[in-house]
């Protein structure tokens, strides 16, 4: 990659993560989860996640997925997964039953809430004007069956609360997340 092009996407790229993390960050607030918005996603401006960023920018999509289809892995994402408690794939641990290697613990509503926060901003930042309240949930449904290591309770709970959001809106969503399943 030339050096132009990686100091263009740097610009760019910073200003997507940083316009996701802001997203967050407010989403956080409006439901009480301050130090989760203000620490959410740090990990993303340090250089194993950074540099990866701006070598596989393309705005429209995660580069970490870009960095998989060209290495076969995505460091990034095996960075930022393992340092962020609102990704699902940080609670996978070896199974003490008999049945599994390895599964998903339950995770606490706090961090089932930050994701779903994040799953609003990612969607409202990568698909700008075309974003509805329908598309979180669509995104999640078209890998659900998929996601066999994230404990069944946590995918009900994401689930419970990305439907409220396409169902009745934005605002009742988050006045629930704040008034109910937080105070669970």
């Amino acid at each position: 990659m030339k050096t132009g092009t990686m100091i263009a996407n740097a610009g760019h790229h910073f200003k997507t993560i940083t316009r996701h993390k802001m997203m967050v960050m407010y989403y956080c607030f409006r439901v009480g989860l301050y130090r989760q918005g203000l620490m959410h996603d740090l990990s993303k401006y340090s250089p194993t996640e950074f540099l990866v960023g701006c070598k596989y920018y393309q705005g429209t999509r995660s580069p970490n997925n870009a960095e998989r289809e060209d290495t076969g892995v995505s460091l990034a994402w095996l960075h930022h997964k393992g340092r962020n408690k609102h990704h699902f794939e940080y609670w996978v641990d070896y199974s003490l039953d008999k049945e599994h290697v390895i599964m998903g613990a339950k995770m606490p509503r706090k961090y089932v809430a930050e994701m779903a926060m994040d799953r609003i901003s990612a969607s409202r930042n990568y698909m700008e004007d075309t974003y509805t309240d329908r598309a979180p949930l669509d995104y999640f449904l078209k890998s659900k069956e998929a996601l066999w290591f994230i404990h069944p309770q946590t995918k009900k709970e994401l689930e419970g609360l990305l439907t409220i959001l396409s169902r009745y809106g934005e605002e009742r969503m988050l006045w629930y997340v704040k008034n109910r399943y937080l105070k669970k």
